[in-house]
Order: C-alpha cells, then structure tokens, then sequence
C-alpha cells in the first residue's frame, strides 16, 4: 500500500517549477528590471566623476537631507499613530467604525496631487489649521519641512495600520488572559505579551511607510513652497532636471534614491529575520 501511494507523485494545482519560474522573471524582467535598468544606461553618460559630483552638488545633498529627514519624522510619528489607531480598530466596537475604516485607505486611493492641494489650503497663515497654529503659537505649516511632514504622514498612514491591523486580528487573547491571571498588569501584558508578536508587522509598515515617503512628490510639491536648501526635495529636484531636458542628471539623482530605497528595504528584511527569529526563541 505504501509502495503505491509513493509511486504516485503529488501533482501541484499551479504549474511547474521551471515554467512559474520562467513566468516570474519575465514579469519581472519587464515591471521592474527595464524600467530600472534605463537609470544606469541614461547614467552612463556621465563620466564617473561628472556623477560623483552630480549626486554630491550642494543643492541636491541639501535635497537628500530634507525628503529623508522629513521622510524619518513622518514615518516614526505613524509608526506610533498606526499602532494606536489599529489597536482601536481591531479591540473596540464603536458607531461609525466601518466609516474610519475605511477612511484609513483614502490616501491610496485619493491622488496626491488633490492631497498635496487640500494640506496646502488648510495649513497656510488662512487656512482653518495654520490660522491656529500661527495666531496662538506663531508656527508656520505651509511652505517649511513642519508642512511637509504632515504630508509624508497623511501619505505613511495607511502602510503602519494596514501592517499591524491583521496580525493584531490573530493575537491569542488566551496568552493575554493568563498574564492577567499571573498577576501581569496591562503595561507589562502588552509590553512582554502582545508587542513582540506586533513588532515585525510595525517594522514592516514603518519601513514601507519610510521608503515611499523619500520619493513621494505629488502630495509634498504644493505644500513644501520649494525653497533651494531649506525645503526643496529631491524628486522635485529631479522634475527639475527632467524639464530643462538634463536626463543624465536627473537619473542619476533618481540612481542615488533608488540606491537609498533598496537599502532601506534590505534592512527592513534583516530586521524583521532577527525580529521573528528572537519571537520564535521566547515562544
């Protein structure tokens, strides 16, 4: 009986190893690696000199610094937010919850362009939020990296909630209850119990929250007022250069951010490895 059923082969439903394979890296191949691949050839037209001191010009490392540093606020800030918010998403039942639900996808689906528009006419000296902050606090929003952070977190939001939501759904409240029953407060249950379950998923959202708000440009061109050194960004800089027809230098800056996202996305990977791994040991 053995004999037979190890004769028989199981068959997977999707097709083999070779033709998936091959599928894969041509969709690959034409999403992802051409439209990469014409960075480095347009690139190329620079000496390697001319590069280095392309990407290292003082206006474009200024650039670097505003969209990364903005980019590392907005994303820590939703890290903390989209914990919060998921939390009470996922732990409490409330009139008009399926509505906030909801509303947490609304900046993928609105255009950042119509974002980037809205953020600027509320948080102006005018607007219903910069009136506030200037008449009380003497704080301006628009046109300076505080406005830009307020764009990177409306765009970032979503990545950190949407990350945490579903693993938070699968916590074993059982695990929760017996720390309770241990005599564990709720600090101590949700510090030792709950966030090390949490914690890949937050590195996760927090990482894909970082890495699209370095390149984002439709929500932060209106609100950043695109001052040389104080608050123009790097995508912007790089549209700069895309119309005075300077493609050499506007892909090479757009090679160094890509650069930059491919690390961050790398260390995402380690992070969350190490993350699961040390999980795993304390369970």
């Amino acid at each position: 009986m053995s004999r037979r059923t190890n004769s028989h082969k199981y068959r997977s439903v999707i097709p083999g190893f070779g033709l998936t394979f091959g599928i894969t890296i041509a969709i690959l191949s034409l999403v992802v690696l051409i439209p990469l691949c014409s960075l480095v050839v347009f690139t190329a037209q620079l000496s390697f000199p001319e590069f280095i001191q392309t990407v290292t010009n003082a206006r474009v490392r200024s650039s670097y610094f505003v969209s990364i540093s903005t980019a590392l606020i907005a994303s820590l800030i939703n890290a903390g937010m989209g914990l919060l918010l998921a939390w009470v998403l996922v732990r409490y039942d409330f009139r008009g919850k399926k509505i906030i639900d909801g509303m947490i996808e609304l900046p993928f689906a609105l255009p950042t362009a119509v974002a980037g528009i809205s953020l600027t006419h509320l948080t102006t000296t005018n607007g219903w939020i910069g009136s506030i902050f200037y008449r009380f606090f003497g704080i301006r929003i628009a046109y300076t990296r505080f406005g830009i952070t307020i764009a990177l977190i409306f765009i970032g939001i979503p990545f950190v909630v949407r990350s945490v939501q579903p693993v938070l759904e699968k916590v074993d409240k059982e695990c929760e209850e017996a720390a309770g029953l241990l005599g564990a407060s709720h600090w101590t249950t949700f510090r030792r119990v709950i966030f090390p379950e949490l914690t890949p998923a937050l590195i996760s959202g927090f990482t894909m929250a970082f890495a699209r708000s370095i390149g984002e440009y439709g929500s932060v061109v209106f609100i950043a007022g695109n001052t040389p050194y104080k608050t123009e960004i790097a995508p912007l800089l790089i549209m700069s250069q895309l119309q005075e027809y300077d493609y050499a230098s506007a892909t090479s800056i757009a090679l160094v951010m890509l650069v930059i996202a491919f690390l961050i996305l790398t260390a995402n990977a380690f992070a969350q490895s190490m993350v699961s791994k040390r999980v795993s040991n304390l369970a």
